[in-house]
């Protein structure tokens, strides 16, 4: 490290950047003791106070060490003398705070106030060893991005089950996952929702004496509208990527396409034309077995999807409705929503009588094995669960129900 000449006219500053300062020869009073503050303090506090008479000598800054850390350039930068009306206005800095000349080259300038005074060093000053600490700004804002997200409201979750579900426009504004967490908790409603409008078209058409069969096909038509047909599209393409023997990124890019192929539409004939017997065969009987059976199904396929977004069950892409809604419901959450759903279902079965209760609770539970089961195939084969794989699920739940309903009706 080099050395500092020092200025003309100042015979006491040190020689070295590593020496101590040397005692000033006292003019008015005897020496200093050594175990005061350091000499070239007590000139620099005399000379910006004004109550010493020495004030020639220029004030010496911090350990040579320490402002060669804090400009960076490795040679001791002399302290800067002060002079002009401003300096006798100027407080002395506290023992801990840098020299003049060297303040404000390592740290952020402070602004003085009106009037030439300049502030008094703050919790950002050096302390004596060089290190700083600035403290965070008081509007800093506090936590992260995803405490933001866990904070949704019923509405949000409603709106995103009814946004996702259904075509109905419900004005959803959420859709990450902290959303897609209440909304597919809420999914057996919108299932509920759907049987429902389901069942008062079919009720509608019998009342206008177009027969069971039609008021039937009306009741099928009727989710599929409300869904702009997505559950039955992802049925056909599961049925597509399960029957191929491609391996799973083959089946996946398969499903993916906008044509549907043989397993598929096999599939969906078969389906449909399941859906529309069993509602045709109750319908016979009377409109409120129809119309029983249409919100039970309706229910339990959205139950399906409710069970299949439970956490442990991942996602086979990255992208797509699959990963929003992938493992967002807490296990027991979803169990307890199936739980309700069954105790529903039973006590809507008692008010048919004739052992409607038994068919009823039947359904839900043969409904939920059927989905599972085809879940855990596709786990199996796919690697996960993507948005066509809650479309197969969920009109296998349904469908599944409906067989169960129409047991025993004659």
């Amino acid at each position: 490290m080099a050395e500092s000449a020092p200025p003309s006219g100042s015979p006491d500053e040190p020689e070295g950047p590593g020496a101590r300062p040397a005692s000033p020869r006292p003019r008015d009073s005897g020496s200093v003791p050594r175990s005061g503050p350091a000499p070239g303090k007590e000139d620099h506090r005399r000379q910006r106070t004004g109550t010493g008479e020495d004030s020639a000598h220029p004030p010496s800054g911090p350990a040579p060490r320490d402002a060669a850390e804090r400009t960076g350039t490795g040679r001791d930068i002399p302290a800067a003398q002060d002079t002009g009306p401003a300096a006798a206005n100027t407080p002395a800095p506290g023992p801990s705070s840098p020299a003049e000349g060297t303040e404000g080259l390592a740290d952020e300038p402070r602004p003085a106030p009106p009037g030439g005074a300049a502030p008094p060093p703050g919790p950002g000053a050096a302390d004596p060893g060089g290190a700083s600490a600035s403290p965070p700004p008081e509007d800093a804002p506090v936590g992260s991005g995803s405490s933001a997200e866990a904070a949704v409201s019923v509405e949000d979750s409603l709106r995103f089950a009814f946004g996702t579900l259904t075509v109905l426009p419900v004005g959803a504004v959420r859709w990450d996952r902290a959303a897609a967490r209440g909304g597919m908790l809420w999914a057996p409603l919108v299932g509920l929702a759907v049987g429902v409008a389901a069942a008062l078209v079919g009720g509608l058409l019998l009342l206008l004496g177009t027969g069971a069969l039609l008021a039937a096909v009306a009741s099928v038509a009727v989710p599929a509208v409300l869904t702009r047909g997505l559950h039955l599209d992802g049925l056909a393409d599961t049925a597509d990527g399960l029957g191929s023997a491609k391996p799973a990124p083959a089946a996946l890019r398969l499903m993916k396409q906008s044509d549907i192929g043989p397993f598929g539409v096999l599939t969906l004939v078969l389906v449909l034309l399941a859906q529309v017997a069993v509602l045709a065969r109750l319908y016979g009987d009377s409109w409120a077995q129809g119309a029983l059976a249409a919100a039970v199904s309706g229910t339990v396929a959205r139950l399906a999807m409710t069970l299949a977004a439970r956490e442990g069950v991942p996602a086979a892409r990255a992208e797509g409705l699959g990963a929003v809604v992938a493992s967002v419901a807490p296990a027991r959450t979803a169990l307890f929503v199936a739980g309700g759903v069954f105790v529903a279902a039973a006590g809507a079965g008692v008010l048919s009588g004739g052992g409607g209760a038994l068919r009823c609770a039947l359904a839900v539970v043969v409904g939920c094995a059927a989905a599972e089961l085809l879940l855990r195939r596709c786990l199996v084969r796919f690697g996960g669960v993507t948005g066509d794989v809650f479309g197969g699920l969920a009109e296998t739940a349904g469908t599944a129900s409906l067989v169960v309903l129409a047991l025993g009706s004659g």
